[in-house]
């Protein structure tokens, strides 16, 4: 009977000995199987690990402000007429100090009050919406699969519609323009500043230097 040929798996030394064929194809099939392995296992531990990077702060500190901005959007949708009184009063200018001066900004048209209003409703809606899209990016960021330039970049525009959005729109407009700081009753500055605060903080998070967002992995 003919015999068939097989790779050799051992090689015989000089003193007997018999040593694994490190060029056996069998040999360098297994050695890369456990390779793998271990570089799978590592890849565990490193993710692990990004729990104490500035990438996970920034990760949080994003997850936490779309998660307000979809509670805020949801509250206003849902309980309409709350708010909506608050704009009308604060556009109306009917609790400031009533200086001849600045008569000339209230509006007190109701359908344009609430014309407003709904763009405020819909500005909280679509930044919620970039916001959750960014908190979606960041779990393949952090498994490897994509690097860290997309998902900071979704969440920067995120962010700054928020600070847009509290800053420009309730300290700057409805603050100055509107005295809403004149009035004690119908005042949301303390509010719109902390949630700037808040977004200029993760906004700061998100851009600073740090060696995992060149690795484009958090080790």
């Amino acid at each position: 009977m003919a015999r068939v040929a097989t790779p050799a798996l051992f090689t015989r030394t000089r003193q007997g000995r018999a040593e694994p064929d490190k060029d056996s194809p069998t040999s360098m099939q297994s050695g890369g199987i456990l390779l793998s392995g271990v570089s799978s296992r590592s890849a565990r531990r490193f993710r692990w690990g990004a729990l104490g990077t500035l990438p996970a702060a920034a990760a949080l500190m994003t997850f936490v402000l779309a998660l307000y901005t979809l509670l805020v959007f949801f509250g206003n949708v849902t309980d309409f007429g709350t708010n909506l009184e608050f704009v009308r009063h604060v556009l109306a200018m009917d609790t400031t100090f009533h200086d001849p001066a600045l008569a000339y900004r209230a509006i007190t048209n109701p359908a344009l009050q609430e014309a407003v209003y709904i763009g405020v409703i819909a500005w909280e809606g679509l930044t919620t919406v970039v916001l959750v899209g960014a908190v979606a990016q960041w779990l393949p960021a952090f498994r490897g699969t994509s690097g860290f330039d997309r998902v900071r970049r979704s969440t920067t525009v995120g962010l700054l519609m928020l600070i847009a959005l509290f800053a420009g729109g309730f300290i700057v407009i409805g603050g100055e323009w509107f005295a809403m700081w004149q009035s004690t009753q119908w005042n949301g500055l303390q509010p719109a500043l902390q949630n700037t605060i808040l977004a200029a903080f993760a906004l700061m998070l998100v851009h600073l230097p740090a060696r995992q967002w060149e690795a484009g992995e958090a080790t």
